[in-house]
């Protein structure tokens, strides 16, 4: 998974932006939005961003 990819257009948040705040004890979709606000404009990402902590938080 490239960090550089935009995984929420409305904001252009990348997946390595996904990646530091699950890093900095994120664990859920609702943790990663407060720190970056990411899926609260049109939520077309949030399935995407959620299987991505699932991943992330897996590991």
């Amino acid at each position: 998974m490239n960090p550089d990819d935009i995984i929420c257009s409305c904001l252009d948040i990348t997946n390595g932006m996904i990646q530091e705040a699950v890093a900095n004890g994120a664990k859920t979709l609702e943790d990663v939005q407060e720190i970056n606000n990411v899926g609260t404009i049109c939520g077309a990402c949030i399935e995407d961003v959620e299987n991505l902590i699932a991943e992330l938080t897996a590991k």
